[in-house]
């Protein structure tokens, strides 16, 4: 990363981010554009590639009509620190998660391609900077796609970190790199957790923060875990409303709780309560 100071006036130091989405534009298709908050508006960027070191993987929620959408974010450094950001659902990130689970070492630079397909579909494939050869792994639907995410993440834990700050229009601002590895900062597992369940569920942010003022207080970290425990399964069961009646999804939570006591991790183990609540297929406006 080019590291030389340019004194003067310049803009402020924040990342630049690729938002990964198909825009076609006078017959031309692009895989990811640029985008001024001010102005509102999306710049396409011609370059479809961007050759950088991997740093970090984080998965961020950004709040859309009252609800989580969860994104992606691929933290690269080059001539700048670029942020991909894409859809944890989408096409791009499951394709770059499938390939970037085969490096090994993320000390050596990487190429990544961002190429529109059919209607909205962008494609991401991963290059070995250096050799120019192209990672290939064969596409697998069925991947386990948070295993994959956590085993790149645990790879990259030594990679050099930013500490990316949300600002009020919700781009991080860059801070100086420190010569060592730094850990970022971790919130409080309390509210790390609902935020997670809350996440994982689609449920409202604004509803939350209504719980949270009924029992007067703004985070659930001020609150007992027994608090907490009752607002993460009225959650779970608010989710399951539309699929099956309250006390078949009632009983059925205890497979959480069983699974948590046996040491499956809380968001595993509501992960695969939600995956049989959604093989019972029979509706409830329909019994």
């Amino acid at each position: 990363m080019n590291t030389e100071i340019k004194l003067g006036l310049g803009n402020p130091p924040l990342p630049i981010y690729l938002y990964v989405n198909k825009l076609e534009i006078d017959g031309q298709a692009y895989g990811w554009y640029n985008y001024d908050v001010s102005l509102d508006k999306k710049t396409p960027v011609a370059d479809r590639a961007l050759t950088g070191y991997l740093s970090e993987l984080r998965l961020t929620g950004k709040d859309f009509k009252g609800k989580d959408n969860i994104k992606l974010d691929i933290v690269v450094f080059a001539d700048d620190v670029y942020i991909i950001r894409s859809g944890i659902e989408t096409n791009f990130s499951k394709s770059f998660l499938l390939t970037a689970s085969l490096v090994e070492d993320f000390s050596k630079p990487l190429t990544i391609v961002a190429t529109p397909g059919g209607e909205n579909v962008v494609f991401c494939s991963l290059h070995d900077a250096i050799s120019k050869t192209k990672i290939r792994r064969d596409w697998d639907a069925n991947a386990d796609w948070a295993g994959l995410l956590k085993q790149i993440q645990s790879r990259l834990f030594n990679r050099p970190k930013y500490n990316l700050d949300e600002d009020e229009y919700d781009h991080p601002v860059v801070q100086s790199p420190s010569s060592t590895p730094t850990k970022p900062a971790v919130a409080h597992p309390q509210d790390l957790r609902v935020k997670q369940v809350r996440i994982l569920t689609n449920y409202p942010i604004d509803l939350v923060k209504e719980w949270l003022q009924f029992q007067d207080a703004s985070a659930p970290s001020q609150l007992p875990v027994a608090q907490i425990d009752k607002l993460v399964r009225d959650i779970c069961l608010a989710w399951a409303s539309d699929k099956v009646d309250w006390d078949h999804a009632s009983s059925s939570y205890q497979q959480v709780l069983g699974a948590i006591a046996a040491g499956t991790p809380e968001i595993e183990a509501i992960q695969q309560w939600m995956n049989y609540v959604a093989g019972l297929v029979t509706p409830v406006a329909s019994r």
